[in-house]
């Protein structure tokens, strides 16, 4: 049985920033989405659109704000999804999305279909980029590890690389420097598999002395529509020792978290969660938030506080009491998937230790939300602020729906340059600071 604890609750922003490089469509999009005043739910309201991935015409680049130069780090590479850094600089990217195209696969996940249902196959593996001059560009790149099961995660302690496929945590060793996996891993933890949508994404992150690890489990469904019994240890943060033992639930009601950071001020544990469906354009705000140990933050009985969703209205009254009121709104279905503080010195002072977060953008909505890189600014360790455009660029026509790329994972560098996964095209951009 899951046990929560009391939670307090947190402060709420919600105020629409523009930024000066957007297109108007962009603007358009993050001035429908970004609301305080939430709805009443309307399941009948519900509307669908997908995006049509064309790709990056040759030259063209997302837009950062002035001063900021964008590049492609990586390119010709199947759907790029996460990334971590090594100790030496060598940058980990993890390839684990579907042959089929995002419109196609999130179509077809609807429906509840797997990959192999419908014919499609996840890259499933690692490639290794190094860049030793720390010009930007990579001098080599090579595949790290291959064979793998829908990963996601990574994470490296001392000699170990862990590895979260969506069905369970492996272990491999490893030595700082290593082009290449070459000793077979082991399977220290399972995982749930299956399920809605896209919440196939286990993450992965450790505590600062890397005695704990923690697990992004997203739920099996949209709103528990097949069973709450088939949503054991989902929709959950887990907390592991390194080895795989004494699995605690962390934090619960977290519908879809995906990104996980560290707030570098306070020091706790930081995600962005995927929100429910089906209930109209603007419900649910997807959200950024500071994850309390033992906190209930309200799925599927309830959304951003103790609003209930009509659908499992009056089922669990004690949860909907408890359930915790997120930091940050990010906008109805945004999809944000990706999350890093940014702790480097290369960007202006206005980003020090403030969030970083990919969103993938919306197909539960009659316009598009998301498809950029939004920036929450923090000050003493607190949002000081609500999200607003860093790199957008990606919608290249908002009422045909036609975009270049979806943005997800989001690393911060040890040179203090941004790196940006963009799995529909295929491409790793790097932004970087020049103008100082």
């Amino acid at each position: 049985m899951k046990k929560y604890l009391l939670p307090a609750v947190a402060v709420l922003f919600f105020s629409c920033k523009e930024n000066k490089n957007q297109t108007a469509a962009e603007a358009d999009v993050v001035t429908k989405t970004d609301t305080l005043k939430l709805p009443s739910p309307d399941e009948k309201a519900s509307k669908n659109k997908f995006s049509n991935i064309i790709g990056w015409p040759e030259g063209k680049t997302p837009v950062a704000p002035a001063g900021f130069t964008v590049t492609r780090f990586a390119e010709n590479i199947k759907s790029p999804r996460n990334m971590i850094q090594a100790p030496n600089g060598d940058i980990f990217v993890v390839l684990s999305n579907s042959e089929r195209t995002a419109t196609e696969k999130i179509k077809n996940d609807i429906s509840g279909k797997s990959d192999a249902e419908v014919g499609g196959k996840s890259a499933n593996r690692i490639l290794l980029y190094r860049d030793a001059n720390n010009d930007g560009v990579p001098e080599t790149s090579s595949v790290f590890l291959d064979n793998l099961n829908q990963p996601y995660g990574m994470l490296i302690i001392k000699d170990k690389f862990y590895v979260a496929n969506t069905d369970g945590l492996w272990m491999y060793p490893y030595k700082n420097g290593d082009l290449k996996i070459t000793q077979p891993g082991k399977k220290i933890l399972n995982l749930p598999a299956g399920g809605y949508n896209n919440h196939w994404t286990r993450n992965l992150i450790a505590n600062k002395d890397q005695s704990k690890i923690y697990i992004s489990v997203g739920s099996g469904s949209n709103v528990g529509e097949n069973g709450m019994d088939k949503e054991v240890r989902r929709a959950d943060i887990l907390e592991v020792n390194p080895d795989g033992t004494g699995e605690i639930i962390y934090a619960a009601g977290l519908r879809n978290p995906v990104g996980m950071s560290w707030n570098p001020i306070t020091g706790e544990l930081w995600t962005v969660v995927n929100e429910r469906d089906e209930l109209g354009d603007e419900l649910v705000p997807d959200y950024l938030t500071s994850v309390k140990r033992g906190a209930f933050y309200g799925w599927p009985y309830a959304y951003f506080g103790k609003n209930e969703d009509p659908r499992r209205k009056g089922e669990k009254p004690d949860l909907v009491a408890k359930t915790i009121v997120p930091d940050v709104p990010l906008g109805a279905h945004t999809a944000s998937l990706g999350l890093d503080f940014y702790r480097g010195n290369q960007f202006p002072e206005e980003y020090k230790n403030g969030a970083f977060i990919g969103q993938h953008g919306s197909w539960n909505r009659s316009e598009l939300s998301g498809y950029q890189v939004a920036f929450v600014p923090f000050k003493n360790g607190k949002a000081a602020g609500s999200h607003k455009p860093f790199l957008t660029g990606f919608i290249a026509d908002l009422k045909k729906g036609d975009v270049y790329g979806r943005p997800v994972g989001v690393l911060q560098t040890k040179d203090g340059s941004l790196l940006v996964a963009d799995d529909a095209s295929g491409i790793v951009w790097r932004v970087s600071y020049t103008k100082k």
